[in-house]
């Protein structure tokens, strides 16, 4: 069985809150707005430019970064975007933050390019994070406050820690995880169903309401709730595997899910909104930061195999039942423990008998603690 690692791009947005004076503030969305319009301007037009060619009152850096992005949005063959945020961005070496002195500074044009310092609130957790290669730095508002986001190159760290840990995800229960002493539970499918189901309802009305905006609002909103709880999610899995110092964590490759899976009209509309996407990458990137390797295998036959035998059964519902030797587990747990193991079937039911070379193969762990997942499915169930 073929492991492949989860390549994770480390690149995290720093919020930073900065605090301009009334006409400091005039001056940036004076400055966005031109920003915004040179870059609209750029797109449109197919000729290339150079900084002096432009007679816009930006400094030259700024212009230099509209010009780049205007490029990469012709590149994407996206002619007709028109951008219409206002927004200010400076490349990395045109601003300079300052965490002792909680101070950002940046140019801007007043007459002539000048760079203005502004005070900041920085974190003892943003000084840690600025000790990283920096990126661009954009300058935006929200609510009212204003904020520099900069881009972050984080650097991989390296744990010594040996244990492997496996994730099954799934829509009941969104994440089940295994190591080889413990099991645990993460997420409630059921409130994350209540929540789409509730959002859904809503965009009915506003729909035969004909509230476009509200339609769209209630979307992002829905959008912003899911993620924020599959944050939490990875958060609470990777402090367990920290935890249980765990070096290695291994999911289900899930792409092309949508599309293979068989599945009943009750689930396929849940099936085709589970964002399980994004909690692995929010799994991915938070393990990496504490230098936890990630990886992936084949998700074929991972919650059939027996954990005893190696013969192949389909459970019901959360129940699994061996035909062959009579264990009797929770479906998920066994699946965390076959990913964990590397347990698969690579190649289909016609070659089980080989998973025990496979497992024994692909991961050093033994399957002594297997037997202990013999639980009566009562504990289980609630457990969930």
């Amino acid at each position: 069985m073929e492991i492949q690692p989860i390549k994770i791009e480390m690149k995290l947005t720093l919020k930073i809150r900065i605090f301009p004076k009334k006409a400091e503030i005039k001056l940036i969305q004076d400055q966005s707005n031109k920003y915004i319009s040179l870059v609209n301007r750029l797109i449109q037009n197919k000729q290339s430019f150079k900084v002096k060619e432009i007679k816009d009152t930006l400094p030259s850096a700024v212009k230099a970064q509209a010009i780049i992005d205007a490029i990469s949005i012709r590149r994407k063959k996206q002619r007709n975007v028109v951008l219409k945020k206002p927004v200010y961005f400076i490349n990395n070496q045109n601003y300079k933050i300052d965490a002792e002195k909680q101070t950002v500074s940046f140019p801007l044009w007043d007459g002539k390019c000048k760079r203005f310092t502004f005070d900041a609130l920085i974190t003892d957790k943003d000084r840690e994070m600025l000790k990283n290669k920096q990126g661009i730095l954009r300058v935006v508002q929200k609510s009212g406050k204003w904020y520099a986001q900069v881009a972050i190159e984080i650097r991989e760290g390296k744990s010594e820690d040996l244990g492997i840990m496996g994730i099954d995800l799934g829509l009941k229960i969104p994440a089940v995880v295994s190591t080889k002493d413990k099991v645990g539970f993460f997420g409630n499918g059921r409130m994350n169903k209540y929540i789409r189901r509730r959002y859904n309802s809503r965009r009915k009305k506003l729909g035969k309401a004909k509230k476009l905006n509200d339609i769209k609002n209630s979307k992002d909103k829905e959008s912003r709730v899911m993620r924020d709880i599959n944050h939490k999610i990875s958060r609470q899995i990777v402090n367990f595997a920290k935890v249980e110092k765990v070096g290695k964590i291994r999911m289900e490759d899930l792409s092309g899910i949508r599309q293979t899976t068989k599945t009943s009209r009750k689930n396929a509309k849940a099936l085709h909104r589970w964002n399980f996407y994004q909690l692995q990458n929010f799994i991915g990137y938070k393990a990496t930061l504490l230098g936890i390797g990630v990886e992936r295998i084949n998700p074929q036959y991972t919650s059939q195999i027996c954990l005893i035998c190696g013969s192949i059964n389909k459970a019901i519902d959360r129940k699994y039942v061996c035909s062959s030797c009579g264990f009797v587990g929770h479906r998920d747990i066994i699946a965390s423990k076959n990913i964990r193991d590397c347990r698969t079937v690579n190649g289909g039911v016609g070659n089980p008998e080989n998973h025990s070379a496979i497992g024994a193969k692909c991961s050093a762990n033994g399957r002594a603690d297997d037997t202990a997942l013999n639980l009566t499915l009562k504990v289980e169930e609630n457990s969930c």
